[in-house]
């Protein structure tokens, strides 16, 4: 089970890994390097939170202001160095994300939950939107890693596990959409008589009576 952080936003996350580099940063540089390096997509940044969440990492005690400097007339801007607590909290934290499964809800599947709402015709529309959208994407995560062709690959594994995602969730979403034109998918034809007729089949009622999966 995941604990609790004393910052636990993946900004901080970030951040931390990005000081653990070795030298002073001033927090522009830290956020100059993550979109750089393609931080932003890995984890969802949130940029309007980025100075507060360098904040609440210097009272966490897990970085701290070591310097100064100032260029031209530009203002006098902090350098901040990771702690020593600060680095066995990203420690800690990468070997809990890496080797602790914890489930996410993602968007689609708590459309997924619900697609019944909608008849089956235009769900089906939609997922063939959805299913060119995936294709176009894969193209582009593929093309992303040809041109980081001479990275390492150890820089590169989140952007082929991302790519792995989504070719599944491609080969998946195909699958759904063959058994809706086909006819064969479970459930369908009630699932199309109730947007017919606005009445639930009596299958359907049952399993609700039942506590099963919800019906439209």
């Amino acid at each position: 089970m995941a604990k609790r952080r004393k910052v636990g936003n993946l900004l901080a996350l970030a951040i931390l890994s990005q000081l653990a580099m070795g030298r002073p940063m001033h927090p522009y540089e830290i956020a100059t390097m993550l979109k750089r390096t393609g931080k932003e997509r890995d984890m969802s940044i949130k940029w309007g939170s980025f100075y507060t969440v360098v904040g609440n990492l210097e009272k966490a005690g897990y970085i701290e202001a070591t310097m100064s400097d100032r260029a031209g007339r530009r203002p006098e801007r902090t350098m901040y160095v990771i702690t020593d607590a600060g680095r066995d909290e990203l420690r800690d934290w990468v070997r809990e994300l890496v080797a602790v499964p914890e489930p996410e809800v993602p968007r689609f599947e708590a459309g997924l939950s619900v697609m019944s709402v909608l008849p089956p015709d235009e769900v089906t529309a939609l997922l063939e939107r959805r299913l060119s959208a995936l294709r176009d994407e894969v193209e582009a995560q593929r093309s992303e890693l040809d041109r980081a062709a001479k990275v390492p690959r150890v820089f590169l594994v989140e952007a082929e596990y991302a790519l792995a995602r989504t070719v599944a969730e491609v080969a998946w979403v195909q699958s759904l959409l063959d058994e809706l034109t086909s006819g064969t998918l479970g459930g369908l034809d009630g699932w199309r008589a109730y947007h017919e007729t606005g009445q639930l089949p009596q299958d359907f009622e049952d399993m609700l009576a039942e506590g099963g999966s919800p019906a439209p």
